[in-house]
């Protein structure tokens, strides 16, 4: 079944690849400095910038850059500095390939030194504000927090605050070599870097924040796609205990990692790509020397369009896998309550990757339905809105196309081709996220009732083609479901 889920996501990723540039669309703001907007943090003064009733803090290191001896180590402090730190720009996103046609194309040119965070808030804010944690996808190969799609400041306008932050991807994100465990340089925490930088993102978080205005005691994590997958493994992982509150996962599947692996499985794939750059396994300077490489040559070509082409060569990269430490069994964890049971948002598109039966859509349904049965409120939804301004061809909505709604930013993404339409999808999307993230629950006075998933229940929240939404029987239930018995 994974095989045919990674051809499904292969299949998806063509048709996707050939809209991109339709949706590729941003526009970019200059924001200008206000005196007011100093903030004292726990390595310095930053000064933020002010634009539209909104303070946005950007290019917060908060982790050493992660270079030289700190290629493949786990996130360690960030250096403290002296007088104030202009924070108006983004930070280096993550060391990869861009690729043509990605639908969140990045803002800056991709670097190893990345772990820079961003931080933007109601200008007019009293008291503590719920914080809202973007997490990007790109197949842990691609993204970054600078695309102009995941800004900030629209979710901040409606009384949160929005905090977004890089971490690594492809090779410098997921990687294990016998040199490295051997080295046992943190304590055994191995392989998933990507995944160590968002511990260390919401853990400086919680030291953090409440100097930026926002309440560490009110943290949601959101993520789609690889961001999606991210979410299930930080409400599963031992590692992130009491660092967030509640949890959306936006198409990020059905529980499981992208492909079966485990630590030996990613070393031999670090063999392999140690082997073609000349580094022999039994080289006592072998980790020393995957180190010394250039940076584009780590990269050596991955990236989205790279990780689904089909393929007999066997892999010389990981994807993150189940290690026992930084990231478990999720689904096992899900099934048997051992998670952090927090309360949960979980949906796909109604295109989505792998169609009905896919891991996005049905994964959708199986993985809230596990999360019911252990009585933890989740409710779950299904996005069929599709932009005015793309082809309205009755296929439904594409993978990734939510995230301007949910976030409020499709006057961003889609420019003067936004219509009244999309806008209000927009409100209704961003409404209920942000009433999740302010109280739990994602309903409000000004939005249709969405009940949360029964342990059997069939309802869904339908994000329609038509701009509105409702709560009704999942249509694709039947299928759902027969697909799911034939597993």
């Amino acid at each position: 079944m994974r095989a045919e889920r990674l051809g499904a996501m292969r299949r998806a990723l063509a048709v996707s690849l050939g809209l991109g540039a339709a949706l590729g669309l941003g526009m970019g703001c200059a924001a200008t400095a206000d005196p007011g907007a100093l903030v004292h943090e726990e390595n310095g003064a930053l000064q933020g910038h002010v634009e539209g009733g909104v303070i946005s803090w950007k290019g917060i290191p908060f982790a050493a850059p992660p270079v030289g001896d700190l290629r493949w180590r786990a996130p360690q402090p960030a250096a403290s500095w002296q007088g104030v730190r202009d924070a108006g720009e983004y930070g280096h996103d993550c060391m990869q390939k861009p690729f043509d046609g990605d639908a969140a194309p990045l803002g800056t040119p991709p670097a190893e030194d990345c772990l820079y965070a961003n931080v933007w808030r109601p200008q007019q804010a009293g008291g503590k504000l719920p914080v809202v944690v973007w997490i990007y996808g790109g197949g842990f190969v691609n993204g970054g927090a600078s695309p102009p799609t995941y800004s900030g400041a629209q979710l901040a306008r409606q009384g949160v605050l929005f905090f977004s932050f890089n971490y690594r991807v492809g090779r410098f994100g997921t990687f294990a070599h016998p040199a490295l465990t051997q080295a046992q340089e943190d304590g055994g925490l191995i392989g998933n870097y990507g995944y160590l930088d968002q511990i260390a993102a919401l853990s400086w978080v919680q030291r953090n924040i409440e100097a930026f205005g926002g309440d560490p005691d009110n943290v949601t994590i959101v993520g789609e796609s690889a961001g999606g997958m991210s979410v299930h493994n930080l409400v599963t992982s031992p590692l992130a205990n009491g660092l967030f509150d509640k949890a959306v996962v936006m198409s990020g599947g059905d529980g499981q990692m992208l492909v079966d692996a485990d630590l030996a499985s990613a070393e031999a794939a670090g063999l392999r790509f140690a082997a073609g750059k000349g580094i022999a396994a039994d080289d006592p300077e072998s980790l020393a020397k995957l180190r010394a490489l250039p940076a584009d040559a780590v990269v050596d070509g991955l990236n989205l369009a790279a990780l689904f082409a089909p393929s007999s060569a066997p892999r010389t990269f990981a994807s993150p896998f189940a290690d026992g430490h930084i990231a478990v069994d999720e689904r096992k964890a899900y099934a048997s309550g051992t998670f952090h049971q927090v309360p949960m948002i979980i949906g796909a598109t109604s295109d989505d990757i792998g169609g009905v039966t896919g891991g996005m859509i049905a994964g959708a349904r199986q993985v809230s339905g596990l999360i019911a049965e252990q009585g933890v409120p989740v409710w779950e939804y299904r996005f069929g809105y599709v932009a005015s301004s793309l082809p309205q061809d009755g296929k439904g909505a594409g993978h990734a196309t939510d995230i301007p709604y949910f976030l409020g930013t499709v006057a961003i993404k889609y420019g003067a081709g936004a219509s009244d339409r999309d806008a209000g999808m927009a409100r209704i999307a961003s409404g209920y996220l942000v009433n999740f993230a302010k109280t739990g629950n994602p309903n409000g006075a000004d939005l249709p009732v969405w009940q949360p998933r029964s342990r059997q229940g069939e309802a869904i929240l339908d994000l329609a083609p038509d701009g509105t939404a409702a709560n009704i029987p999942d249509p694709l239930l039947p299928q759902i479901d027969a697909a799911s018995q034939g597993q």
